[in-house]
């Protein structure tokens, strides 16, 4: 069996492609604007047709997908058929954004290649090992399984990544290292992982649980949604709509974009000031929260976007930290690429890696398949 591996990841408006061969990326790349008035392709059947069409997909081993939620059915990638694609479908009331763009792709991508073996790997699987302390919400037993109702977690690639790869950086036994993993894109999401399990993570049952983000607000008391209901006369769409799309960094200062906050708080902007500390104030009570959970911490990783690329946003995150061993080296962390950014013989090592959620959907895929690599 050959070892190209081509990797699909279908989000909401956009599709991300990258065909590997071995561990050399062959081709990648992006079709933005999906199914967007006078912007790309009509559909996601319609950017992963044209993907591949282009793409010269001989001697293909497998095609690896990223699926958004995979319920508490899936805990590791699947080998797709129809049966799996059911239970996809029937995930979509948990994802609605999502599952349904990954189908998507998924039928596309067999319809074209129907020889090929397929691989689903989900964002939830990851989070599979959580204690059932952690993915127990504190509500009436019965409807909660009736509905659903649990911690899921999302981002499980991206920390699964980056946590493996943070072993490697500090040359230490995966199985052996307990890390906290801040996952800062315009999603955001922290992960405690021990032995290469997460046993901790901030999303929930949907992606807006947690951390300060982009456009979605995080932690939130359930009582502002009754109040905007009862006070504001808001309706439910209404009000899904302004926690997920109008919050977070967007709802505080006018602008989702992390450079935009930080030149904005640099110049004096008051409320670019007072987004930037409630940012950086949730991300720094997750990892004092997980420290006391894992018990012993050995890396604190910052990724993605803003994870990897705003050396403020990490220094003060961490700031007051000391006392438990972790401190940022201002020259080390106005670096690039993956590194350690903390004093030589610190007892935590603050750590930045690139995540590469699309490398890590290649390897399960190829786990599944049995191929090399």
């Amino acid at each position: 069996m050959t070892d190209r591996i081509l990797v699909l990841n279908c989000g909401s408006s956009s599709v991300k492609y990258r065909l590997y061969d071995g561990e050399e990326v062959r081709d990648k790349g992006t079709v933005e604007r999906v199914g967007e008035p006078g912007g790309g392709p009509a559909d996601h059947e319609s950017a992963v047709r044209e993907i591949t069409d282009r793409l010269d997909l001989t001697g293909l081993a497998g095609v690896g997908h990223r699926v958004v939620h995979g319920g508490r059915k899936f805990s590791e990638p699947a080998l797709i058929d129809d049966r799996v694609i059911t239970a996809i479908e029937d995930l979509v009331p948990l994802a609605p954004l999502h599952n349904p763009a990954n189908l998507a792709g998924i039928r596309v991508a067999r319809a074209a290649l129907p020889d090929t073996p397929q691989v689903a790997v989900f964002d939830t699987a990851f989070h599979h090992t959580l204690p059932e302390a952690a993915a127990t919400y504190a509500i009436d037993r019965g409807v909660a399984a009736r509905y659903g109702i649990r911690r899921y977690g999302f981002h499980g690639t991206s920390h699964a990544y980056v946590s493996r790869r943070t072993a490697e950086l500090l040359s230490r036994p995966y199985a052996e290292l307990n890390t906290i993993t801040l996952h800062l894109g315009n999603g955001a999401s922290a992960c405690a992982v021990r032995g290469g399990r997460s046993v901790a993570t901030s999303m929930g049952m949907s992606p807006l649980e947690g951390l300060v983000m982009g456009t979605r607000s995080g932690d939130l008391d359930p009582t502002v949604i009754f109040h905007l209901r009862r006070e504001a006369g808001m309706g439910v769409d209404e009000i899904d709509d302004l926690l997920n799309h109008r919050s977070g960094l967007l709802g505080l200062t006018g602008v989702n974009d992390m450079r935009e906050v930080l030149a904005r708080r640099e110049a004096g902007d008051p409320a670019a000031a007072l987004a930037f500390d409630v940012y950086r104030r949730r991300i720094t009570g997750y990892v004092g929260a997980y420290y006391a959970l894992l018990g012993r911490v050995d890396a604190v990783t910052f990724t993605a976007g803003v994870g990897e690329h705003a050396a403020p946003v990490r220094a003060a995150s961490l700031a007051g930290l000391e006392r438990l061993g972790i401190a940022v080296d201002p020259a080390r962390n106005d670096g690039s690429g993956d590194r350690v950014i903390s004093p030589d013989g610190a007892e935590v090592a603050v750590c930045v890696v690139n995540t590469d959620e699309e490398r890590e959907i290649a390897r399960e895929t190829r786990e599944v398949l049995g191929s090399p690599g």
